[in-house]
């Protein structure tokens, strides 16, 4: 089965800002990070991980960080001035950015709301974000993608020993 990727709205939302990019086939899903950087071809630090975080307000953020480093949930609180958040369910993932779970990316959001860019971001001049499906990533460079999403940076990863 073979799908035509080169008109998803993220696509054609590209070619219209004249973005240079390249679509990552990849012939199966990935269940980890770790996979997906393998099917593409990629290192797991060129890839744009996102997560989106709720408080308990019901207030939404977009926390982003390289695939190699996980979100830390008390810094994006910290930063957001929330008192207690959690991860997003599926649901709530599809219903306020428009992907689901597993394939979202910091562009053409649903809805508004907050991006956060971990600075370790912009430590690779490419980078790969989600295409919006399973199947395929997008690489491009880190700066144009700061460009379109206008983020705040903050540091969000874990200090995790490597």
């Amino acid at each position: 089965m073979k799908n035509n990727f080169s008109e998803t709205p993220l696509l054609v939302f590209l070619r219209q800002q004249q973005i240079a990019h390249r679509l990552l086939l990849q012939d199966k899903p990935a269940n980890t990070i770790e996979e997906a950087a393998k099917l593409r071809g990629i290192r797991p630090c060129q890839m744009v991980k996102c997560i989106l975080l709720r408080d308990m307000d019901n207030q939404y953020a977009l926390a982003c960080v390289p695939g190699h480093l996980s979100v830390d949930p008390k810094k994006v609180r910290a930063h957001l001035g929330w008192k207690r958040m959690t991860c997003a369910s599926s649901e709530h993932v599809w219903q306020i950015t428009g992907y689901q779970t597993g394939t979202v990316t910091p562009l053409l959001l649903k809805t508004p709301l907050p991006v956060l860019f971990d600075p370790a971001i912009q430590n690779e001049q490419e980078i790969t974000i989600s295409s919006g499906h399973l199947m395929a990533g997008i690489a491009m460079s880190s700066r144009d993608l700061v460009t379109l999403v206008n983020p705040v940076f903050t540091v969000i990863h874990r200090n995790n020993p490597q």
